[in-house]
């Protein structure tokens, strides 16, 4: 499962682990964790973790291989 890095714009980084896709609802960006077998968010998907979108810089996708080795540095 890939890891998410949340560049946010006062520069503090945030590691989202366990979330394989993102989307905006209202003024947030939240990240979810799909269901078994899905392609979208649904009602089976569970929230991970959300970020007021005004504050968001970027958000970096990361394979967990490179996060392992990230966090190893």
């Amino acid at each position: 499962m890939p890891t998410f890095e949340v560049i946010l714009r006062d520069g503090a980084v945030e590691v989202v682990e366990g979330a394989d896709t993102y989307q905006q609802e209202g003024p947030m960006t939240t990240f979810f964790r799909r269901g078994e077998g899905r392609e979208v968010v649904d009602s089976w998907s569970e929230r991970v973790a959300s970020f007021r979108t005004s504050e968001l810089m970027m958000i970096r996708r990361r394979s967990a291989v490179a996060a392992v080795h990230a966090l190893a540095s």
